[in-house]
């Protein structure tokens, strides 16, 4: 019932008897797509790293920007945010360190302001790890919950188990490799969605209505800076219209910081 967990003897020393280590074996699905995070938003450096990593790509297409946008946004995470549970273990390390110098009889001017600092960012890791759990679990019924990062983590492992695909049955054989699993599901949908041909049909005058020249003119103009960001305001923060990983949220975020005078915007 558990192919991927394992179990194996520890390290028995003097006694007789060795502890049981129970082990779960991750495989690799391949590299995670790119997925924008919303508590990027909460470090200060972020949104001006956006803009002038933006002017640096130039004037090439819009979608084409966005893709390459996402190489120093990756970089600039795993600099800046990284291990979010990582970073937080270490201040805690860090503040039971102050403690026991407390404890211990040194207390002084400089261990408090060292104390009240390392709480601070404490505090500003804590908040950003419990945007980052509620954003992966998608509960949206739970805005107005108390915070609990370990509820929202929980659901987000939930999530992640329930949409994975562990086997398939190709062909009558049961197919655990991810990587053939993967082409089995591309291949499906490319037959399922393929373009089809269908024959050539002609309408007789009269048959339809016809737009007049004006009518006409006004469908094809194009929609102004004002009716783009309207509707995009209209959509939720969490979605992401498509497969590049930026979800909503970043583009209302980013509107006002991206360069607006390049054609290509």
């Amino acid at each position: 019932m558990y192919p991927g967990t394992r179990l194996r003897g520890g390290p028995r020393g003097l006694s007789d008897h060795c502890p049981l280590i129970m082990e779960e074996s991750r495989t690799f699905d391949g590299p995670r797509p790119f997925k924008s995070l919303d508590s990027w938003f909460t470090h200060e450096d972020f949104l001006r790293m956006v803009k002038e990593e933006w002017r640096e790509l130039g004037d090439i297409q819009f979608l084409d920007k966005m893709k390459a946008l996402s190489v120093p946004v990756r970089r600039w995470h795993k600099q800046h945010f990284g291990n979010i549970i990582e970073r937080i273990r270490k201040f805690e390390e860090e503040i039971k360190k102050v403690d026991d110098m407390v404890s211990s009889g040194s207390y002084d001017g400089i261990v408090e302001t060292r104390r009240r600092a390392l709480v601070r960012c404490y505090e500003k890791w804590y908040v950003r790890q419990d945007i980052h759990w509620k954003q992966m679990s998608r509960a949206q019924h739970a805005k107005e919950m108390d915070r609990n990062t370990k509820y929202f983590h929980n659901i987000a492992s939930a999530r992640r188990r329930n949409n994975r695909i562990e086997s398939l049955v190709i062909n009558g054989r049961v197919i655990r490799n991810q990587a053939r699993i993967n082409v089995a599901i591309r291949d499906f949908y490319k037959r399922l969605y393929h373009q089809e041909t269908s024959p050539a049909v002609s309408f007789r005058d009269g048959l339809v209505n016809r737009l007049e020249r004006e009518e006409a003119e006004v469908l094809e103009v194009m929609p102004s800076v004002k009716e783009v960001k309207n509707a995009v305001w209209d959509c939720e923060s969490s979605k992401a219209p498509g497969k590049d990983g930026y979800n909503m949220n970043f583009i209302k975020k980013c509107w006002g910081r991206l360069d607006r005078n390049s054609p290509q915007r």
